[in-house]
């Protein structure tokens, strides 16, 4: 870690709360090279800008510019990044606040899902202390989930509370954790278990940086991508149905697309839910109560979160059909979508026993109820609690038969 200009340092007997969806409007194919969605929360408002970077330059420094905008006057930036982008993303934008005549410090993070603990967040503290960091200061976090995770919560905890921006550089961030205001790391007995909600300032998503993601990493990110179409928008994952292939080639228009669409699905039901206090936005957990525990039991990082997703994704459709909420063609056109999209269908090493225990502790519990998410046609799912633990166990098996990966 370093700093610049200082020392480096529940129908059927069971309870289902429904969630009504809102149904979204057509767009149409994205022509501009800068696009903005925007994350309506009243005075907490923030757009979402969709940039395929063929434009930037030295003479058109799209980023300063929306930065500017976006916070006002600014002296000094905490730059956390993943260790993984340094050389790239990362390197222009430094470059471009520093042009600004902004002083940077600069905090580098290991990648991978282990770099969400206490340990690194007080190490990035600490940094932010030396740095003279003050509430004046803005966090801009450059990487995917696990960069934007970490720095919004030391942003939102350090002085109580700094501005922050996103910058998301892989695929999963870019749809998902980049947007909405969740923060957190882990501990070693569930993830997300401390953060807080705190809004950035701007989400700057720049296309070309996928063109360096690694294919395992990118193909992750897919299953948030299809997990709307599967809650919200049946348009939407119809269309998936014909453009799976296409999107992991990784062609330019139908990649923008599917983020555009993606976003704004999210900024629709956070705009709606926030804070997660009338159940809409609990929606965007479908799949993750079995994809947190199977992350957890794994060892964090050794299924990657997107993986994980597509897994668990696939065992709510299993408890969906035990629970005679859908028939089985829903579970046959999500598995040929994920297929589609070369993501797992399930895991070889799937254990009840130890994946229990971690379930539950996620936050969607109830009175000690575990609830989940659960579909009951594309395009819709609901809220369900008081599901029997045998019915879980019986899901979670119903994916352990293939192998995984």
């Amino acid at each position: 870690m370093g700093h610049r200009g200082m020392p480096q340092k529940q129908a059927n007997g069971y309870t289902i709360l429904t969630v009504q969806p809102t149904l979204p409007q057509p767009i149409d194919l994205m022509t501009e090279p800068i696009e903005s969605i925007e994350v309506s929360l009243g005075d907490r408002s923030y757009p979402i800008w969709i940039s395929t970077g063929l434009t930037e330059s030295a003479e058109q420094p799209h980023f300063a510019k929306h930065f500017r905008a976006a916070v006002g006057d600014c002296t000094h930036v905490v730059l956390i990044h993943d260790a993984a982008v340094s050389n790239t993303i990362a390197s222009r934008v430094e470059q471009q606040l520093d042009q600004a005549g902004i002083r940077i410090t600069n905090i580098s993070i290991p990648s991978g899902e282990t770099s969400k603990s206490v340990s690194m967040l007080e190490s990035i503290w600490n940094t932010m202390l030396e740095s003279g960091t003050d509430r004046r200061s803005i966090v801009v976090a450059v990487g995917g989930g696990v960069v934007g995770d970490l720095a919004g919560f030391a942003a939102a905890s350090f002085t109580r509370g700094l501005r922050f921006v996103q910058v998301p550089t892989t695929l999963l961030s870019m749809v998902d954790s980049s947007v909405g205001g969740k923060t957190g790391i882990n501990l070693p007995g569930g993830k997300n278990m401390v953060g807080s909600f705190w809004q950035p300032q701007m989400v700057w998503i720049n296309t070309q940086s996928l063109s360096t993601l690694p294919d395992r990493d990118f193909i992750s990110g897919m299953a948030e991508v299809i997990k709307y179409g599967v809650i919200e928008d049946a348009e939407f994952f119809s269309w998936l149905q014909g453009k799976a292939a296409r999107l992991i080639e990784k062609d330019a228009e139908t990649l923008r697309y599917a983020i555009r669409k993606s976003c704004e699905s999210k900024a629709r039901v956070v705009a709606e839910d926030e804070r997660e206090t009338s159940g809409r936005r609990a929606i965007l957990n479908y799949g993750h109560t079995f994809a947190h525990a199977i992350e957890a039991t794994a060892g964090y990082g050794v299924c990657l979160h997107g993986e994980a997703v597509s897994i668990g994704m696939q065992m709510a459709a299993h408890l969906a059909i035990d629970m005679e909420l859908c028939d089985r063609s829903l579970l046959e056109e999500q598995t040929a979508v994920l297929s589609a999209a070369k993501l797992p269908l399930a895991w070889k090493d799937a254990d009840p026993e130890k994946m229990l225990p971690v379930m539950s502790h996620d936050k969607k519990v109830s009175h000690g109820k575990l609830r989940f998410v659960l579909p009951d046609r594309i395009g819709h799912v609901a809220m369900v609690g008081d599901v029997p633990t045998e019915k879980v166990t019986a899901a979670i098996l119903a994916c352990r038969d293939e192998p995984y990966g």
